[in-house]
């Protein structure tokens, strides 16, 4: 037997002693660890029986400087292979988060804090850090109406930009070819049919009305009329607040904000939510119709109106 040929089966018998069977162990790998403190963490938690043939190992495959950080689960007694191939693919444990659709930054950024522990400030900083929108190529003061109402898995050490630009670059991908060629036959940018589809989807509870009250609002663009909708108030106080008003009062409507649509005319300055698919489309392929007013029936559907006399109508209706 050559010298190196039992320098390394002394190795081998020093390091692959047996593991006594448990539960799996989870092991946090930080950004920048070491082959040796992986190696160290994996003995000291019960995984691997020894650490000099791991690290000879990982060398001799020549991941030793290829593992990747994250929240890792392993089982006691697994291969030094199967260790150093989950730990090189990145293989770890994920946590989701959830944007639902027409949901705002503030559902955003709580979801993020609660799913990943990601302080609120650090991802109120990633929404509008002029860099990073920059980069996505995002116009306006945040990246509200740009993320994408999806759920996406992230790792242990995210940051908060990486969140954001997942949600972001995810919703350029889910734009398809035709909306551009639509959009630029009716004179609509990308803004515009955000901002749009986001008041689209803050009226609509029922997903057949959403191209109805696509249509009111087309109408009333297309008319020079005010979009006098509700959702833009309670985002102005969103923006101002931080939080919703319970409900809204008529000194509401005169509340002073850019948002206000009561107030000031055309669309309001961003997209007051991250809309859907569905709403998108609506706001692009509205309803035939002439209608310019409709009203909560209270059943989560609306009752439309041509006039303004029939929508005083339909309010008594109501009423009664």
């Amino acid at each position: 037997m050559s010298r190196v040929t039992g320098v390394l089966l002394a190795l081998l018998l020093a390091g692959c002693g047996s593991v006594p069977p448990g539960p799996p162990v989870e092991l946090d790998v930080p950004p920048g660890s070491s082959l040796g403190s992986i190696a160290d963490s994996l003995h000291d938690r019960g995984v691997i029986a020894g650490t000099r043939w791991f690290r000879l190992v990982a060398r001799i495959r020549g991941v030793d400087r290829k593992l990747r950080p994250g929240r890792y689960r392993f089982e006691p007694g697994m291969s030094h292979d199967a260790i150093l191939d989950r730990l090189a693919r990145g293989d770890a444990l994920t946590t989701s988060v959830t944007l639902p659709e027409g949901a705002t930054l503030w559902d955003f950024v709580r979801a993020v804090e609660r799913r990943l522990g990601i302080p609120a400030d650090s991802t109120w900083a990633a929404v509008r850090d002029p860099a990073l929108r920059q980069q996505l190529q995002v116009p306006g003061a945040t990246v509200e109406g740009w993320l994408l109402p999806e759920t996406f898995a992230f790792g242990r050490y995210a940051t908060a930009r990486d969140v954001v630009r997942r949600f972001v670059v995810a919703r350029r991908e889910d734009w398809p070819a035709d909306w551009e060629a639509r959009a630029a036959r009716q004179d609509l940018d990308q803004v515009e049919i955000l901002a749009l589809a986001s008041i689209v989807e803050a009226e609509a509870q029922l997903p057949e009305e959403l191209p109805r009250i696509a249509a009111v609002y087309r109408n009333r663009l297309r008319l020079g009329m005010p979009l006098q909708a509700d959702p833009t108030i309670q985002y102005a106080y969103l923006v101002d607040r931080g939080e919703r008003k319970s409900r809204l009062f008529n000194r509401d409507y005169a509340y002073e904000s850019p948002y206000n649509t009561y107030l000031h005319p055309g669309l309001p300055p961003t997209p007051i939510g991250n809309p859907s698919h569905a709403a998108i489309e609506a706001v692009l392929s509205p309803a035939d119709v002439a209608d310019l007013y409709f009203v909560a029936r209270g059943d989560g559907g609306h009752l439309f109106a041509r006039s303004y006399a029939e929508h005083l109508r339909n309010i008594r209706m109501i009423r009664r």
